[in-house]
């Protein structure tokens, strides 16, 4: 759906905020008497409006006391006492401060938890708190009442909703709900660590998350819509009375959502670490380049026409800066004035930078001149060599364990980069404690061999004042391990066929019933009008995507999909298994089908009736990729994990079939198998796969992308699985150095992975 189809006006840059002297970490709206922000630079700010440009806020407060960088922010409304309000900060310093706004002092200073404070809010005259620390922390008058852990791993947000109770969100992925101390329930959907909350207006919860989505939830813990745009990690999100959503990434944009729809994306020079709404429906963002932003619909309060262009010139500078050709940063690259220096040798080469490009010359002895060769783009071969992170290239991208059950984190670097100021961006990205700065430096000097990276005995950390930490000495931080970098394994989630040709399935069902009707025997079969147009309302919910979240389907449309499973000839079922396989995709259309699938198991049926020999190769493409839709709805996990033995017996054929896309369905099932069998801990079910997917990877002839989910699975078996082994009796280190042999470079990659694994012990 296009922007323009919603009713929406767009956003436009209003004015720009600056004084902090490093990122803008954190915003706070204060009723109608201005914002307060926190930054890295250890300070909060708060903005009143300028009164001579109502356009503008003018810097009337700066709050000094955090040892460190200061991020969650809370705002206590003017009262008798404190007749300009108060602000409430949380800080990497594990303090939680309370400012009187009239003075800029600290009145109350809340000391208790043991790592970093991600979250502050209100709870009538209360004051909750959320930490690094597993715990939540109340807060009454200045001293500690209650602290419980909330979560088994850090916490990064907490709300409190309009009815009363608590939400927090954790790096192990989940929300929970909180009435005191007493879990009422615990949401799971996102597969990454939760970064940002929000309450949405009568509706229910908003969910940022580093897996690059954000979530909307009822209270009963449903899941209304997931919005899905942005490139890379998520860390904030707001929302406004008008049905607006914004939302803030690393990927440098704060974009703005309607109906679930991104309408408009605002692009930042950096990243943007919050975004909140005014009550008037203005946005303010929060940026890594130390500037806070606010954006407005109002076409009077929009900034000059010299503002708004410099503001454009700036990020196509920043851009600019980030742009490389050949390997080679484009602001590296030397003007037209460097082709004035004649070359030393016929066929030379140079590259110079012309506008926004990077054009190629070559000398010419005999003519004395340069002879333009063309534009430099970056070449496959460039991008082979490297790493891809959130879609930039790195010359490593690490996996780093911290242990405790928390995910495997994704570290980028490139060897130009100064592994200290590597460190400490990726603990602050993470939200790690900094106590890890050290390890996490010894890690990248090991694995990118610079162990004779020299160290600067001046330098100072930023945050705690000490020197540099020297390799070799000994380190303190506890249960950070680095992982062995592989590039394919483990797999996480499940693949699915998600594409299909909905008009030419219901032509093919409308052929197929004409067939029926012009034959007298088996006239009774065929499909009254009535059902006709059923089928096309289910085509009609299954085309539109975007309301997959409240569309919903009858019991009266599962039935009749089934009816015509069992009653028609298997050579015409194929075109109804297809409309089941995008029927399990949605997830209202799953869950109703999951009821009859538990009454009277009619999906295993139809597997055996499409699959009995000799079988229509129509019949098993569309079956088989049926049963592999069921893995992107957990409900069926047990029936799946129940049905192993007999669903990878019926389709066993697919790998002897010339036909390419039986082969690669084939696959792709025994790749959800292994992902569904190692969460489930099933050593039997694992070892079954393990031999299907070995019999697979032997096949050097088959094709690359079969041969590939294959590999996956045996390796995500031996990594994450119980079958290791098992895998090693089979023989799987010639499988391996095979693939490592392969041209196909993901294959020889996987091959490479497979084979670390062989060796480990």
């Amino acid at each position: 759906m296009s922007s323009m189809e919603i009713d929406f006006k767009q956003y436009e840059l209003r004015c720009q905020l600056r004084g902090h002297e490093d990122d803008v970490r954190g915003i706070c709206v204060c009723g109608s008497e201005g914002i307060a922000t926190s930054s890295r630079d250890r300070t909060v700010r708060f903005w009143s409006l300028d009164s001579s440009d109502k356009r503008k806020y003018v810097s009337s407060k700066m709050l000094l006391g955090h040892s460190s960088f200061v991020g969650p922010l809370a705002w206590i409304a003017p009262d008798e006492e404190f007749p300009e309000g108060r602000i409430v900060s949380g800080g990497m310093d594990t303090m939680v401060f309370v400012w009187d706004l009239r003075t800029g002092e600290k009145v109350q200073s809340l000391k208790g938890h043991q790592l970093q404070v991600t979250g502050v809010v209100l709870d009538g005259g209360d004051i909750i708190s959320s930490s690094v620390d597993c715990t939540l922390r109340r807060w009454r008058k200045g001293q500690p009442v209650e602290s419980w852990e909330a979560h088994k791993s850090a916490i990064q947000a907490v709300i409190k909703l309009p009815s009363g109770e608590l939400v927090s969100g954790s790096t192990d992925t989940t929300l929970k709900l909180w009435r005191g101390k007493t879990c009422l329930h615990t949401f799971s959907g996102h597969t990454d660590t939760v970064r940002g909350l929000a309450v949405m207006h009568g509706l229910g919860i908003l969910s940022a998350s580093h897996d690059g989505s954000i979530m909307l939830w009822a209270q009963s813990g449903e899941v209304l819509m997931v919005m899905v745009g942005h490139t890379s990690i998520v860390y904030s999100v707001d929302a406004h009375v008008s049905g607006l959503i914004v939302s803030g990434s690393e990927d440098r944009f704060a974009k703005i959502w309607k109906d679930g729809v991104c309408v408009q994306s605002l692009e930042h020079p950096g990243c943007v670490w919050d975004a909140k709404f005014l009550e008037n429906g203005d946005i303010v963002t929060a940026c890594s380049d130390g500037v806070v932003r606010i954006w407005t619909v109002d076409q009077e309060n929009i900034a000059d026409p010299v503002e708004l262009e410099a503001y454009a010139s700036e990020l196509s500078e920043y851009k600019l800066s980030r742009k490389s050709v050949g390997g080679l940063k484009l602001v590296d690259l030397p003007g037209l004035e460097a082709l004035q220096i004649p070359g030393t040798s016929d066929g030379q080469t140079k590259i110079v930078r012309e506008g926004d490009n990077g054009v190629a010359y070559s000398w010419n002895m005999r003519e004395q001149k340069w002879d333009k060769i063309g534009e430099v783009v970056d070449g496959p071969d460039d991008s082979m060599k490297r790493s891809v992170h959130d879609g930039v290239q790195y010359d490593y991208v690490f996996d780093v364990d911290i242990g405790d059950g928390e995910p495997i984190r994704k570290l980028p670097y490139n060897r130009s980069d100064n592994p200290y100021d590597t460190a400490d961006k990726w603990l602050l990205k993470e939200n790690l404690p900094l106590s890890y700065r050290q390890q996490i430096v010894e890690f990248i000097l090991q694995n990118t061999g610079q162990k004779d990276f020299n160290i600067d005995p001046t330098f100072r950390d930023p945050y705690t004042g000490s020197s540099a930490y020297v390799p070799g000495q000994p380190s303190y931080a506890s249960g950070i391990s680095a992982k062995p970098t592989f590039k394919h394994i483990p797999k996480r989630g499940m693949l699915v066929f998600d594409a299909a040709q909905f008009d030419g399935i219901l032509k093919k069902i409308s052929e197929f019933n004409n067939t029926l009707l012009a034959d007298l025997e088996k006239k009774d079969l065929s499909l009254t009008e009535p059902e006709i147009s059923r089928l096309g309302a289910i085509v009609k919910i299954l085309k539109d995507t975007s309301h997959y979240h409240t569309s919903r389907f009858a019991d009266v449309d599962i039935a009749l999909l089934l009816k015509l499973l069992k009653s028609w000839p298997v050579a015409m079922i194929f075109p109804v298994i297809d409309m089941l396989r995008m029927t399990v995709l949605h997830p209202d259309g799953a869950t109703v089908l999951f009821r009859h699938v538990e009454v009277n198991d009619a999906v295993m049926e139809m597997i055996m009736k499409a699959t009995t020999d000799p079988a229509l190769p129509a019949n098993l493409l569309t079956s088989i990729r049926a049963v592999t839709n069921f893995f992107k709805n957990s409900s069926y996990y047990g029936w799946l994990q129940k049905h192993r033995s007999d669903i990878l017996d019926a389709f066993s054929s697919c790998l002897a079939s010339p036909n390419k896309n039986l082969q690669l369905a084939y696959s792709t099932l025994i790749l959800n198998y292994a992902v569904l069998l190692i969460e489930k801990k099933d050593e039997e079910g694992q070892s079954h796969v393990l031999s299907a997917a070995l019999e697979i990877a032997e096949q050097e002839t088959l094709e690359i992308d079969s041969r590939f989910r294959a590999l996956v699975a045996i390796g995500s078996l031996m990594l994450e699985g119980l079958v290791k082994k098992l895998a090693m009796d089979f023989d799987v280190g010639n499988i391996a150095k095979a693939a490592k042999a392969s041209k196909e470079a993901k294959i020889a990659e996987i091959g490479a992975d497979i084979e670390l694994l062989t060796k480990q012990s």
